[in-house]
């Protein structure tokens, strides 16, 4: 039985094996572009495996003291890619969440306090990596997803 009922929020968010990673920022930020090219980090080996759990709006529920993260119906199996539009993508129903990445994070900084690489969601503990405004998020993720950082 669940935690909480839980709640839709504008984010998206991949399964990166075994864990999702949830991608939150502002309208424009870069969530579905960094979704994608994680995605394209999974197809092309630089990542074991990547796919897609929601672009723009996902579910977030706490159960059982993890975080779940599941496509909203309607926008299940969709991606935007500016200058393309919505296509359809394969997806994963639901995940555990095991990173959360704040895009355009004010509180982003050379060396973080470490209490700035956690937060609670949903009343879950969760890794996070803030990522300061016009930095590419892709690179920090991948790094940080392949144990180089």
């Amino acid at each position: 039985m669940p935690e909480s009922a839980g709640r839709t929020v504008h984010a998206s968010a991949v399964l990166v094996g075994a864990k999702a990673v949830l991608i939150r920022g502002a309208s424009g930020a870069g969530k579905s572009r960094l979704v994608l090219g994680l995605i394209d980090a999974g197809r092309s080996g630089g990542l074991a495996f990547a796919r897609l759990v929601a672009d723009d709006r996902v579910r977030l529920e706490a159960a059982h003291g993890r975080l779940l993260v599941s496509a909203p119906q309607p926008i299940a199996g969709l991606v935007e890619e500016r200058g393309r539009g919505v296509m359809a993508c394969a997806y994963e129903a639901m995940a555990v969440v095991g990173l959360v990445v704040d895009l355009d994070a004010g509180d982003a900084a050379r060396m973080p306090d470490p209490l700035a690489l956690q937060t609670v969601v949903e009343g879950v503990i969760v890794s996070r990596l803030p990522v300061a405004p016009g930095c590419d998020p892709l690179p920090l993720v991948l790094s940080l997803l392949q144990g180089r950082r």
